[in-house]
This record gives structure tokens, sequence and C-alpha cells, in this order.
């Protein structure tokens, strides 16, 4: 083999090399789907359904369920409807800016925080889309009534798996993340929003949407 081949066939060696490293050192995150067959939480029963309609919860909103994640965006996890209604992806709500709050009734923090979240929501109407997700919660029943109570009826879905820990770095709530229209995350807040003119301001910041709740 004369130097130059030698050279050539090194030098292929080494880029097959590197991309097999390459490959084999990051694999894509798989998609997460809610099976309610396997399940220990159930968040949609008879019972669940009529605590949800009397408490005037929203439905959950439509999402693309073939939609893959986005770059720097929500991941591919499909998520039950807290107490009955469509499933959703993540990944797929895009089209609207939205504002995620990840919560649970035995979050002190969450009560204090969720009537902002209420505030907003309706002051926002169709510009910004308001999406609770009850983390890790074993009594959806009891997270119905935290609603009920709070008077809550922006849509919720659950995540009783904590499928959302290790792609959004969940490690105590509440955490409330900011998702442009394309469906990317521009902003995270970790601990609770104090109040309604803090969380008007991360949206107009992050999102470009001004809203202007009546003052109470």
């Amino acid at each position: 083999m004369t130097r130059t081949a030698l050279a050539g066939a090194v030098l292929s060696a080494t880029v097959l090399l590197t991309a097999a490293c390459a490959g084999g050192s990051e694999s894509a995150p798989q998609p997460y789907r809610f099976d309610s067959a396997d399940a220990a939480v159930q968040v949609d029963t008879a019972q669940l359904r009529d605590m949800k309609a009397e408490a005037g919860i929203a439905d959950c909103p439509a999402s693309d369920a073939d939609a893959s994640a986005v770059q720097d965006g929500l991941p591919d996890v499909t998520l039950p409807c807290l107490g009955g209604g469509r499933d959703v992806n993540l990944a797929g709500l895009r089209g609207v800016p939205l504002v995620l709050n990840f919560w649970s009734q035995t979050c002190g923090p969450c009560r204090t925080e969720s009537p902002i979240l209420q505030r907003v929501h309706e002051a926002a109407g169709d510009r910004v889309r308001m999406v609770g997700v009850d983390w890790q919660d074993p009594r959806p029943s009891y997270a119905i009534g935290f609603a009920a109570e709070l008077g809550l009826t922006y849509p919720q879905v659950a995540d009783p798996e904590g499928a959302t820990r290790a792609p959004l770095r969940i490690t105590a709530l509440p955490i409330t993340v900011l998702v442009d229209a394309r469906g990317q995350i521009v902003h995270t807040e970790t601990g609770p929003v104090e109040s309604v003119q803090d969380l008007t301001t991360l949206i107009s910041d992050h999102l470009g949407v001004t809203i202007s709740p009546q003052a109470k």
C-alpha cells in the first residue's frame, strides 16, 4: 500500500470511529405516553369527571399527537387530562404562547400562586394559553378539589409518574415554564410567582404579550 493510500485508510477509519463514538454517547430521548392500564394512579374515572364538570375546569387543549420535540422545546411527553378528556402531547402545544405551571395539591406555595395564574388566565383570553400540570400527585380527587376551592378554571393535565422530571429538570414545586408559539421554552421560573404584576411582566418580557388584569 502506498503512503497516500495508507493515510487515506487511516483517515477513513478515524472518521468512522469518531462517528460511532458520537452516536453511542448520546441518544435521543424516547417519547413517553401515559398508559392508564398500567398506571398506579387513575386520573379519569366517572367520579373525577363529575368533580371536574362541577368545578368548571376547562377541557384540555388540542395538541399535535405526532409532533416531536423541537430544539429547546417541551418534551415529547403525552399526559392525560386531569378528570378526563383528550390526552395532551406537550411537544404538540404550538401556535399560541403557553404558560405551563407545575403544581400539586400538597404544595403550600402552589395554593398562594394559583389564584394569580387564574386572574392572568381570565385576562389573557386566547392570546396566551394557561395550562396546569398536577405533578406526581397520588390523589387526583384532592387535586380537583383544590382547583374547585380556589376557582381555577384553566385546563389541567396530570403527570402522576413524573415523566417530565428529567427533561424539564423538575426538583421542586411550583415551576412555571413559558413557551413561545413555536414550542420553544423561553423562560423557566422556579418557585412561586409572587404577584399578578410579576407574572404579567414575565409574559411581556419573554412572550411579547401585554396583559392587564383588572384590579381587585
